[in-house]
């Protein structure tokens, strides 16, 4: 058994940083500068140093205590809260983070007047909505938030930005960055405001910038999955030169018995409150890891041995173990989609164990 125990995230540093590395040199000959999403790691440290060391300057995060943590641990980056801050956390926002995605005129004029107490300035991206519908300000309703937040101090709009294939799944297109781009310069044009960035969206993006020619304005674009999982995310199609497989899940064997693939007496709802359906295949080798929905999305877990998911309570995860020989003590390790990550990374349950920065398997 490893002495870290299990359940288990291994993380590879080296393919993380070398897949950072790949990315900043295909979105560079574009013209585009990544930001770094550190939310899918729960803004870890160890693998936001990798990020910076390997050619990240700005690095973004959903939640302001992973911005501090980083922060504390010396992580020298320009830091971003990923979406537009609560009221409840400006004081921190502005203690925390460079910059802030915005949306609401009251959070920033709040924002406004928490950094006029501490005479600084905050640097806020207006996030404008382009049919995602997740966050945004709706375009008809942009010029007259812009010519508000230009009368206040303490904050200084330095970019636009749009999101996409997040909520609403709609694909970052030639026509709506082609939009985004002509609202950024007619912003700057008739606000005499010059936008540092113009951030187009996520790792979703990956097909559009290395299709097009001229990305116009769009210069930046907010990319954790690629790093992480080595795919862009509108099909996750693996990006060529890319490991996708940097981090691995393992959970240990607490019980490998022949028994019937069906269950058999009165059936009603399962744990979570639904109503299971199952096939008779007859007798096979259930087994059972030590590990279930409360540590990880099981769902998102793929077994790298030929063997089958069969699904999971809050501490349990069922397979069919097929002709693999698995016993108890056994660690069985499995590829990860990013719901997985971020519930694997999420977990207090889950143990991390960092690969050697130079090894790449």
């Amino acid at each position: 058994m490893n002495e870290l125990g299990s359940p288990r995230l291994e993380i590879n540093l080296a393919k993380i940083g070398h897949n950072v590395e790949k990315l900043i040199n295909i979105y560079s000959k574009k013209g585009i500068e990544i930001t770094g999403v550190t939310k899918a790691v729960c803004g870890d440290p160890t693998i936001a140093k990798v990020l910076v060391n390997k050619g990240i300057q700005m690095l973004a995060d959903s939640k302001i205590v992973n911005i501090k943590s980083m922060r504390e641990a010396n992580v020298l980056a320009k830091f971003v809260l990923l979406r537009t801050p609560a009221l409840s956390e400006i004081d921190l926002v502005v203690k925390y983070a460079t910059i802030s995605l915005n949306t609401e005129l009251s959070v920033i004029k709040k924002l406004s007047a928490t950094a006029n107490r501490s005479n600084s300035i905050h640097k806020i991206i207006l996030m404008i909505e382009m049919g995602d519908l997740r966050e945004g300000i709706m375009p008809v309703d942009l010029d007259d938030v812009i010519q508000e937040v230009l009368k206040l101090t303490g904050v200084e709009i330095v970019g636009i930005g749009a999101n996409f294939a997040c909520f609403g799944g709609v694909k970052p297109s030639i026509a709506n960055m082609e939009e985004l781009s002509a609202l950024a310069s007619t912003i700057e044009e008739k606000f005499s405001l010059p936008l540092s960035y113009v951030t187009g969206g996520n790792s979703a993006n990956y097909n559009w910038a290395v299709a097009v020619k001229d990305t116009g304005k769009v210069n930046n674009l907010r990319i954790g999955e690629s790093i992480y999982l080595g795919c862009e995310t509108l099909s996750r199609m693996a990006i060529p030169g890319l490991f996708t497989d940097a981090f691995t899940f393992v959970a240990e064997v607490i019980e490998s018995k022949i028994k019937p693939s069906k269950p058999y007496g009165e059936i009603g709802q399962d744990a979570f409150g639904n109503n299971p359906k199952f096939e008779d295949r007859g007798l096979m080798r259930r087994v059972i890891l030590g590990v279930g929905s409360q540590d990880v999305l099981v769902s998102g877990l793929t077994p790298k041995l030929d063997i089958e998911v069969l699904g999971s309570s809050s501490d349990h995860t069922l397979l069919d173990a097929k002709n693999v020989d698995l016993k108890i003590g056994d660690e069985v390790a499995f590829t990860m989609t990013y719901g997985a990550l971020l519930a694997a990374v999420t977990s207090p349950y889950v143990f991390k164990k960092y690969i050697d920065y130079e090894s790449i398997s």
